[in-house]
């Protein structure tokens, strides 16, 4: 128990030394760059430091988020992701990231060469005074403990004991005192408060909101132009064609009705068609079976149509949005025809649960994996259910190694 406690003291002291140890350098760097950016401050007046000083500051944004995370590292907390800060000299000046970042250096430069002075006496004190209690006589100048010159066996010794006990108390309980005490000092210079956090965070929902929002509308646009093409492509083709059979038996109707006949039985057929072609249009803009059996119904029906054996498990959605139902639709249509087209899958499970505010889709196929996560053009596949998904605020997982099984999981939000 305590030769466990006195390694852990021993770790804990030389992890403490190593973090002053490195506090030096930096430290003597600080000193450095503190005129430098005074220099470059200066050249303002004659214009230089509008280009030289924003990419100095942005080192020292840089500069102060690594020596953050080694703060907090040193005081056994989790990292925190640092803001991103502006590229533009008058934004970086407003900016108070740019402000914490200036007064850390400027406390570096003082108290963390300080501090690294400290770590460096701890780091070279105890071995230096075992090799000058072992060598002093043998050593061409006179050694002296705690500044008392080792004229005599009993000063050397004496004084060689109570300098090593110095020392290893800096070393046991004075490093890790410095090193903690200034970790929680950068930590709070350099740290964003509470508000900017929130801020930025605020921020970067804004931006996601923003390219997903962009992203949705170009899918859209992609949507419209595939119905016009489905209708133009398919539908309009065979009603031009009805049209022109049609005027076909009209003529022959006096003539030979026998033909004519035939003619509006093929007719028939043919708008018969045209009709499965317009339902399977109007089905990819919201279908209907959502409407009429919603999407527990809706699933349970395309996991019958499926091909392959496929088990649905579907739990209480309680109410869902018509747009989350026919995302949710879409995922599990898309996913069941990439098993059944791709895979090389035997058997499919889907599962639809809810969870709080949250719709998940999940489907399993025991196929060969390897699904690639492609965008296309049209905005179909995996691409296009990204797309989807992200323009209500979800997320899409895939998970596809090769050899299987593929794992699709898909999460909405149910609230705006």
């Amino acid at each position: 128990m305590g030769c466990a406690m006195n390694v852990g003291r021993l770790a804990r002291s030389w992890g403490a030394t190593r973090y002053l140890l490195v506090a030096l350098p930096t430290g003597l760097a600080a000193l450095v760059a503190l005129p430098l950016l005074t220099v470059l401050v200066l050249l303002l007046t004659i214009g230089a430091g509008y280009v030289l000083l924003p990419p100095a500051l942005e080192r020292v944004l840089a500069w102060a988020e690594w020596e953050r995370g080694r703060a907090r590292t040193e005081l056994g907390a989790a990292p925190e992701p640092g803001l991103r800060g502006p590229s533009r000299l008058r934004d970086q000046v407003r900016d108070p990231q740019t402000r914490r970042a200036l007064l850390g250096l400027l406390a570096h430069a003082v108290l963390g060469t300080s501090a690294g002075l400290v770590g460096l006496l701890a780091a070279v004190g105890v071995p230096g005074t075992v090799v000058k209690l072992t060598a002093w006589r043998a050593l061409s100048v006179e050694p002296a403990f705690l500044g008392i010159p080792a004229e005599t066996w009993g000063i050397a010794v004496g004084g060689g004991l109570a300098e090593l006990a110095a020392f290893s108390a800096l070393f046991l309980w004075g490093t890790p005192a410095v090193a903690g005490g200034y970790a929680r000092l950068l930590d709070r210079l350099l740290s964003p408060s509470a508000a900017e956090l929130q801020a930025a965070r605020l921020s970067e929902r804004v931006e996601e909101l923003s390219h997903t929002r962009a992203e949705a509308l170009d899918a859209h646009g992609a949507e419209l132009r595939r119905i016009e093409r489905d209708l133009h492509d398919g539908t309009q083709a065979r009603l031009v064609e009805l049209a022109m059979r049609a005027g076909v038996a009209e003529r022959m109707v006096a003539d030979d009705p026998e033909r004519a006949a035939e003619l509006l039985g093929q007719i028939r057929g043919r708008a018969e068609d045209a009709m499965t072609e317009l339902r399977d249009v109007i089905r990819t803009m919201y279908p209907p079976i959502l409407a009429d059996r919603g999407l527990e119904g809706a699933v349970s029906a395309l996991a019958a149509r499926c091909p392959l054996p496929t088990r649905a498990e579907v739990g209480s959605l309680g109410e869902v949005p018509a747009s989350v139902q026919a995302a949710a639709y879409y995922v599990v249509a898309e996913s069941l025809t990439n098993a059944a087209k791709h895979a090389a899958a035997s058997s499919v499970e889907v599962r639809l649960e809810r969870s709080g505010p949250t719709l998940r889709v999940q489907t399993i196929d025991d196929g060969i994996g390897g699904a690639e996560d492609a965008d296309s053009a049209e905005g179909t596949g995996l691409g296009g259910m990204r797309r989807r998904v992200a323009a209500l605020d979800g997320t899409t997982s895939v998970v596809s190694p090769a050899g299987g099984p593929t794992v699709i999981t898909v999460e909405i939000p149910c609230e705006s």
